[in-house]
């Protein structure tokens, strides 16, 4: 056991995955207003850019959603999507991230992941991550913080705004020996965000001794709430929000 072990702790922080996604369509204004009805202490979002490199919440590069098998986010304008996306719904509609951080920035933390991947140019990464960080500003006391499973991005990110907060969200096939060289490679990172499946006292205690914040997603079972719970981790990122907040304060 390490010192850290008898240390107190914070508890974890509960973080809605794209707001209330199982009682509302997923990264819309109902969603996160329903995760905020259950006292969450932070909601997770998507950014991509449309086609005319507006900066919307979405998670996935497909449309198939709604209906649109095979119609890409990037195939249209935003104007186009509003059209497309519950045009009749004030709730289900797709946001921008400009109203998005105009609407819940002061209600709760936010954990914004900028969706950058192979498929998508470089300078539309570079174009998505400067908006983001630009709409966002500062971060007063870390409670916007911004994430990416794009290391370039997020190498780009601190080059940009060195002192904003940045997560690096770490897929399934990566190790403690991964995470190790980051720290050692990536000093600037703020925190790592780990899939519950790779969690595990090894690499939270490896974590804590760097001071980096923890967040672990998606913990959606009774067994994997209170698998990381039990390690302490900063931020847990739940689709049952409710049902992670029940067991921690339980």
């Amino acid at each position: 056991m390490s010192e850290l072990d008898n240390q107190p702790r914070k508890k974890s922080l509960v973080f809605a995955h794209r707001g209330a996604n199982r009682e509302a369509l997923e990264n819309t204004r109902s969603a996160f207003d329903k995760a905020l009805g259950y006292a969450i202490d932070g909601i997770e979002t998507d950014v991509q850019l449309s086609r005319d490199e507006i900066a919307v919440l979405w998670h996935d590069r497909f449309l198939n959603k709604i209906g649109l098998d095979g119609k890409r986010i990037d195939d249209f304008d935003y104007r186009e999507l509003k059209a497309l996306i519950h045009p009749e719904s004030d709730g289900e509609g797709i946001m921008t991230l400009q109203d998005f951080l105009a609407a819940y920035r002061t209600r709760c933390r936010l954990l914004v992941e900028v969706k950058n991947r192979d498929w998508e140019q470089v300078s539309r990464h570079q174009l998505k991550i400067r908006q983001t960080l630009d709409l966002i500003g500062e971060s007063p006391e870390q409670h916007i913080a911004v994430s990416s499973f794009n290391l370039a991005s997020l190498v780009y990110a601190h080059q940009y705004q060195p002192e904003f907060p940045l997560i690096y969200n770490l897929e399934t096939d990566q190790t403690i020996a991964d995470v190790r060289a980051l720290l050692s490679t990536h000093a600037f990172l703020y925190g790592f965000c780990l899939p519950i499946q790779i969690t595990d006292r090894a690499i939270t205690d490896l974590l804590r001794a760097h001071g980096k914040c923890i967040a672990v997603y998606t913990c959606n079972s009774d067994a994997e709430i209170m698998q990381a719970l039990q390690l302490g981790v900063d931020i847990l990122i739940s689709d049952v929000p409710q049902q992670a907040l029940t067991l921690r304060d339980q």
